[in-house]
């Protein structure tokens, strides 16, 4: 029998009896299943978390048979992270009602445009007392504002808490167990050690900040500026513009999330979730791969084509924030405070020059 690559159980003494974790996973593509192995990892070497982690897939046919079967029977993703082991103790679930039965802890960790179809099928299985945490890079636009996607999910889960998990994490980097750090947001400080025991591992390393706004808005905002970034590779730029680029990106991200949303710490633009994860989507990553995609071919390919020709069903964030970004900056009256997001956007979806990317 093969032994697990999982550290050893950890057997932790409480003065009280608890009932352990129970953590449902919802989402499984690139990025949720390189996450489902840390907590895979992790369920199995505490006391206190269930050791079984179920993740809902979405039911897929590869070559005739179901993608869960594959999962459940090679330990594997073999769609959307192939050539990595997942812990046995992570079963793939196609019932998403069955998946997150009695679930204390939820992992959202799905394209966003998917949650409103995506949350009704739970039918109310899990816990009473269950607490949610987005891994989801994106943000919303109602009524002339910006929605965070955890205030998106705490209202379509009736008010349950959620926390965010943003960072520097290139999911196939992740998977291949090189180090990284990570920030987890939470408006309620006593549920930050859940999460922390959940997802801290040696080779991911977390670190919990009271802030949700500033690090879900980082994990957003910093897609936008990957899109520039890739621009500049498409145009064989050099490492002075793109540097140029992520500074001023940054900065309009400071200046974004301070003009929507009250308490928003300047410490957290230096956390994982913020420049760390700015720099990394800047050299890697889907937004700056079908950015740069997009200049080589001088604007001349659509970003949906280049999608479906590159990210093998996943889907691309970046483009899809800018347009919210654009919406938020034309409603609140403040487009000029934010020349590099508009230029990003302008090139992107109104057929402004890719090498207008530097005149701004």
């Amino acid at each position: 029998r093969k032994r697990s690559t999982a550290p050893r159980k950890h057997t932790l003494h409480h003065t009280t009896l608890s009932m352990p974790e129970k953590v449902a996973i919802i989402g499984s593509g690139n990025w949720g299943s390189a996450i489902a192995r840390i907590i895979g990892f992790n369920a199995a070497r505490h006391d206190d978390i269930e050791t079984q982690v179920n993740m809902w897939v979405f039911e897929e046919q590869i070559d005739g048979k179901n993608l869960t079967e594959i999962i459940n029977e090679t330990h594997e993703n073999v769609k959307y992270l192939p050539g990595v082991k997942l812990p046995e103790n992570v079963v793939a679930e196609p019932d998403l009602e069955k998946a997150v039965t009695g679930a204390t802890l939820l992992v959202f960790v799905l394209p966003h445009q998917f949650l409103p179809r995506t949350v009704p099928n739970m039918k109310g299985a899990y816990a009473p007392n269950a607490r949610g945490i987005s891994l989801i890079k994106g943000i919303e636009f109602v009524d002339s504002k910006p929605m965070l996607i955890s205030e998106l999910i705490k209202k379509e889960m009736g008010g349950m808490d959620i926390a965010v998990l943003m960072g520097a994490n290139v999911a196939n980097e992740v998977a291949q167990d090189q180090f990284c750090e990570s920030t987890v947001g939470v408006r309620d400080l006593a549920n930050g050690a859940a999460w922390k025991q959940l997802f801290d591992y040696p080779t991911f390393r977390v670190n919990v900040v009271n802030d949700v706004p500033g690090v879900e808005l980082c994990g957003a905002l910093k897609n936008v500026v990957a899109l520039g970034a890739g621009f500049c590779d498409g145009l064989k730029l050099g490492g002075n513009t793109k540097a140029a680029i992520i500074r001023i990106g940054l900065e309009e991200m400071q200046k974004f999330c301070h003009k929507f949303y009250e308490g928003v710490q300047p410490a957290t633009f230096f956390e994982s979730c913020g420049v760390a994860d700015l720099i990394t989507t800047c050299f890697g990553g889907r937004n700056r791969k079908c950015a740069e995609e997009f200049a080589v071919h001088e604007g001349k390919k659509p970003f949906d084509t280049i999608e479906a020709e590159m990210l093998n069903g996943q889907k691309l964030q970046g483009t899809i924030t800018a347009k919210d970004v654009m919406t938020c900056l034309k409603a609140a009256g403040c487009v000029e405070e934010f020349p590099l997001m508009v230029k990003i956007y302008m090139i992107a979806f109104e057929g402004t020059p890719v090498a207008e990317i530097v005149k701004f």
